[in-house]
């Protein structure tokens, strides 16, 4: 039987761009661009949908004609979708890659401030084996109760919860013990080295020390040094199937559905790692989240 997956999160159009050459400050820089679908919870999505799961994808969408395109994108790679339309442009982020695959993001979160607990409950009143919370949508105050909802919805129906740090900047302003008290009751978490420490309050081992005691399972992408898991059973590492580095856009995301994928097919957590870091070597290797 197919996995049923449940995702709240963003719903972004991701406009990313790699220039060419050095970048011409009041005149044209030639790029290459691609033009997608985008949010952290989406990406994971589409993995998971590829992975073979049923997939549900809760969000907010405007009513422009990115929506109408954010659908399609959807529709094409399996993912069903509850999307609640509201008076505010839909989200876009745009992408700066520079020549090592690193990438500077500018975000306008659009209709995604707009989402409400009672659209995420209505959804999530369907069943799912699993529930997945952008971490999004706990950094932004606005959609704060929204995750709250998600995970204490979920949670009552004895449902397995996941989340994700998401990003760095917004979750060292919000500041570590309201982000972990924000998504108290959640079975999983995933963040990148950077995330987990910033949670942590210090070094890799002392974050992973405190996130086991209040996760039952630690996930921590690593960049070229792989990943890792930490859980009650101990720690598994794997290393990094990345050869060649175009796009950074996506790869963590990626990495996670992947990753829950594998767990919901009785995967052990190492072949759950090694999976996700096939599917994150698969994104970094073009441009886009793929």
């Amino acid at each position: 039987m197919r996995p049923r997956v449940t995702l709240i999160g963003d719903v972004m159009l991701d406009v990313v761009t790699r220039p060419l050459g050095p970048v011409q400050a009041t005149s044209d820089t030639a790029s290459t661009t691609v033009v997608g679908r985008g949010g952290s919870a989406a990406n994971a999505a589409v993995g998971l949908a590829r992975a073979g799961c049923d997939v549900t994808y809760v969000g907010a969408v405007g009513r422009d004609p990115a929506a109408d395109v954010l659908r399609a994108l959807f529709e094409s790679a399996g993912v069903a979708t509850r999307l609640q339309v509201v008076d505010a442009p839909t989200g876009v982020v745009v992408a700066i890659v520079d020549g090592s695959g690193q990438r500077a993001m500018f975000t306008s979160r659009g209709a995604n401030a707009q989402l409400r607990g009672a659209h995420v409950a209505s959804a999530l009143a369907e069943g799912a084996d699993h529930v997945h919370v952008s971490g999004y949508t706990v950094l932004d105050e606005r959609t704060r109760d929204v995750a709250r909802t998600a995970i204490d919805v979920a949670r009552g129906r004895g449902t397995p919860v996941s989340v994700d740090a998401c990003s760095l900047g917004p979750l060292r302003a919000m500041g570590a013990d309201h982000f972990l008290a924000a998504v108290a009751g959640a079975t999983t978490i995933f963040a990148n080295e950077e995330e987990a420490e910033q949670l942590g309050g210090g070094s890799l081992e002392r974050a992973l020390t405190r996130l086991t005691d209040l996760f039952a399972e630690v996930v921590v992408t690593l960049g070229s040094r792989g990943a890792l898991v930490r859980s009650d059973e101990g720690e598994v590492r794997v290393a990094a199937s990345s050869h060649r580095v175009l796009d950074t856009t996506g790869a963590g995301d990626a990495a996670t559905g992947a990753y829950l994928a594998a767990r919901l097919r009785g995967s052990s957590r190492r072949a759950a790692l090694e999976a996700a870091m096939a599917a994150a070597a698969d994104v970094v290797s073009g441009l886009g989240a793929g």
